[in-house]
């Protein structure tokens, strides 16, 4: 299908590459991929610069002046956002949850990229996540009553225009599978906000993944299945009503692995920490623990149960999150 694009501004290294994980496959005894979103950009590193192509295109031609977003404290999004906002000359204001407002955490990892973009950061709790929206809506008053023009982005770009990001991505990755020989193929992803899925999940229904051969799988790393079938779907037909598509994407398309959120979102357990240090070392790949840890983790668990459990190839799709890495303990004491 020959789609057309909503503007976007260029952000993103496109084209990243599609790599063999050869270590990750002789210990797994399965063909295992890695799509290396993580190589977008250096400091607009992972999945949400994509995302971010289309959004702060719109903010810009919205005469928007500040662009004002939400993500936990580690927020490889909001990271993103503050440093594409500084790029365009925008302002930034990231609203970041912590557990404690008044005690917030030390400016390392993303959070110290956040300050090094002029970011203007609002802490809140956990209990005040549980009304973002709010929040955010908040914030964009506050700007607009010191004559600003803000421009608010969900949690993680995570909406119909943001799903364009990994529409394209998918004719990408498409174009790379062409190259290889003709398999059944799984593509794995770390599912935090359901943008990165819907964008998958619609770019296969538009023609951007063969729908025969390739299978999409998320991993959750916060809430439930059911959660996100439903932010999955709701994003999907709010793409088809924005942009006038009729993908017919519904809940038999959304596959979601569920039973690896392990400790909770951004809480890691031993063996997944373990894990990250593994293939740093067999493989030379960085992964967090926020997401794609926790998703790796997830895919190899099933891997060890049926080296097919993805069929004859499975590509990981690596969304980023080096800097992440870097604020977190990942248990180097050995």
């Amino acid at each position: 299908m020959d789609v057309r694009y909503p503007s976007r501004v260029g952000l993103a290294r496109e084209y990243t590459p599609l790599e063999k994980l050869d270590g990750a496959s002789d210990a797994l005894g399965a063909e295992v991929w890695l799509k290396r979103d993580d190589m977008t950009g250096v400091e607009l590193s992972g999945n949400k610069v994509r995302k971010l192509e289309f959004l702060l295109a719109d903010a810009l031609a919205s005469g928007a002046d500040t662009v004002i977003t939400c993500g936990g404290e580690q927020s490889n999004h909001c990271r993103a956002t503050a440093l594409a906002a500084a790029k365009l000359g925008l302002r930034s204001v990231v609203v970041l949850r912590t557990a404690d407002p008044n005690a917030p955490p030390a400016p390392t990892g993303n959070i110290l990229l956040d300050r090094l973009a002029g970011a203007e950061i609002v802490w809140i709790s956990p209990e005040a996540w549980k009304a973002r929206d709010e929040v955010l809506a908040r914030e964009a008053d506050r700007v607009r009553a010191g004559g600003g023009a803000p421009y608010v982005i969900p949690e993680g770009g995570s909406n119909a225009l943001g799903a364009w990001g990994y529409v394209r991505a998918a004719q990408e990755l498409a174009e790379q599978l062409r190259e290889l020989p003709a398999r059944e193929t799984t593509v794995v992803y770390a599912c935090g906000s359901g943008g990165t899925g819907a964008g998958l999940i619609l770019g296969q229904k538009l023609g951007g993944l063969g729908a025969e051969d390739v299978r999409i799988a998320g991993v959750n790393v916060c809430d439930d299945r059911d959660y996100f079938v439903r932010v999955i779907s709701d994003i999907c037909r709010a793409f088809d009503a924005d942009y006038g598509f009729e993908s017919g994407v519904d809940e038999r398309d959304i596959d979601i692995l569920d039973g690896y959120v392990g400790r909770g979102y951004a809480k890691s357990r031993p063996e997944e920490l373990a894990l990250i240090r593994q293939v740093a070392r067999r493989d030379g790949v960085i992964l967090d623990p926020v997401y794609t840890g926790k998703a790796f983790f997830g895919m190899t668990r099933e891997l060890e149960n049926d080296p097919r459990r993805f069929g004859g190839r499975v590509v990981f799709l690596h969304t980023g999150g080096v800097f992440g890495a870097l604020a977190a303990d990942l248990g180097l004491s050995d």
